[in-house]
């Protein structure tokens, strides 16, 4: 892979090539992604979605939009670190082409701000109850009718392949979703692969999936229009990553590994004393003894030591992707770049107590099972209702459901498999507070 090509301008439906030198400076286009990332109505959902506690009404626990903010200002900080070493190495980018380390910045936020616009209400559990509606629920019955890799898609139902649906898919008189440039979609592209085969290998690259089979031949156009490297054969399609693809993953690394342990001490679910342990290992080389002395509450002085564990980590992931810069451009660095972090000791310990004391705590557990029976319920009555009105066999009671689908979204899917889908992606871009409300309704339980 090579750099010019990989940080393509080109947008959906482009019929020539955008030039970094004939862009305005004022108006980048790597700056109009984030701008129409952050103008979407899938990213505003972000704000009522659950990051660690389902249905949290506490201020300072992070939603999906705060942690989508925050891993967009660590990506742009790793962007442009990357980016001014990247420049140093090769000048004729910026001497021939006009790209500055700024660009690899914005390309990183953008993606970064994006990197959880597909993901379901409640958290991880919401992709896990879309895909168990398939795989042990109701919609077991469709199994027989569809396609290996079609039903694959939905019994892993994936938010980053969701996401990428959300970012590029058309609807009429929207053609090509939201528009942004390959480079950024290259970016977001954490899983360049389709569903089939399962974790083919143990590159990190293949952990998971990144596009569903209705958007197969877009994303394949973007990875061969940007030089990346395939690595499957025959009918299969996936990809290695888009090298900065790794940036947008460490800056969501980092972000989760501090910011939700930051909320775990804040809603008292991990003691201070533990929490000042396990960071101060982190940020011992970096701390400023005098300056921690005069922190006289809980609140400044985990604040502190967050903000010295982010900094550490992202100097860190620079090293990291500088010093095998080679090996990710030719398509041979399997892992994350954590992984490979002289500091990974002390965030997997981090991690392991987050676990231990907050993802596993009471009140996590048992929003997650609210969540599961919300969405499994959602699934199971829009999806009887699309089909039996596709069918012509809609009840009185089918039709009144479909009244309470957004306008958007009534749109005419003859294929089996793109009518399961397109529920699923209505379900999953419900806010968690939307979709309990739909729930309510439903269930005759909503209060006037």
């Amino acid at each position: 892979m090579n750099w010019e090509q990989l940080l393509s301008l080109k947008r959906q439906g482009d019929t020539s090539k955008r030039l970094r030198v004939e862009q305005d400076d004022t108006r980048l286009g790597f700056e109009v992604d984030y701008d129409r990332i952050i103008f979407s109505s899938a990213f505003r959902s972000l704000q009522d979605k659950t990051q660690v506690i389902p249905l949290s009404k506490i201020d300072f626990v992070h939603t999906r939009l705060t942690h989508s903010l925050e891993v967009s200002v660590v990506g742009r900080s790793l962007g442009r670190l990357v980016g001014k070493k990247i420049i140093e190495k090769y000048p004729h980018l910026k001497e021939i082409h006009g790209y500055h380390m700024n660009d690899f910045g914005a390309i990183v936020a953008a993606a970064s701000l994006a990197h959880d616009i597909g993901n379901p209400p409640f958290g991880h559990s919401g992709e896990k109850a879309i895909g168990e509606y398939f795989s042990i629920g109701n919609g077991l019955k469709y199994k027989d009718q569809l396609k290996a890799k079609q039903w694959q898609d939905l019994i892993d139902f994936e938010g980053n392949a969701n996401g990428f649906s959300v970012l590029t898919a058309s609807r009429p008189g929207i053609e090509g979703g939201i528009r942004i440039s390959y480079a950024t979609l290259g970016a977001f592209m954490k899983y360049p692969k389709e569903s089939l085969p399962k974790k083919p290998t143990n590159s990190i690259a293949d952990k998971k999936y990144g596009f569903f089979q209705t958007d197969k031949s877009f994303f394949e156009e973007v990875a061969k229009d940007m030089g990346m490297i395939a690595n499957k054969s025959g009918d299969d399609i996936g990809f290695e990553r888009h090298p900065l693809a790794y940036l947008v993953e460490a800056a969501d690394d980092i972000c989760y590994t501090i910011i939700d342990f930051e909320d775990g001490i804040n809603l008292g679910l991990v003691s201070e004393d533990y929490a000042l342990e396990y960071l101060i290992k982190l940020v011992k080389d970096n701390i400023g003894v005098a300056k921690y002395k005069t922190l006289t509450t809980k609140e400044d002085r985990i604040s502190y030591l967050r903000a010295l564990a982010i900094g550490t980590l992202i100097n860190d992931a620079v090293n990291v992707f500088i010093e095998n810069e080679e090996a990710i451009l030719a398509g041979k660095f399997p892992f994350a770049l954590t992984d490979k972090s002289k500091y990974k000791a002390q965030m997997d310990d981090i991690i392991k107590l987050s676990v231990d004391k907050i993802y596993q705590s009471r009140e996590v557990i048992e929003k997650e099972i609210v969540g599961y029976q919300i969405i499994q319920t959602l699934l199971d009555k829009f999806i009887t209702a699309f089909n039996n009105s596709y069918e012509g066999t809609a009840s009185n009671y089918d039709k009144l459901i479909l009244k309470m689908l957004p306008e958007k979204h009534h749109l005419e899917k003859t294929n089996l498999y793109e009518r399961l889908l397109h529920i699923c992606h209505y379900v999953s871009l419900l806010t968690d507070g939307n979709a309990l409300e739909l729930f309510e309704t439903i269930n005759g339980r909503k209060k006037n």
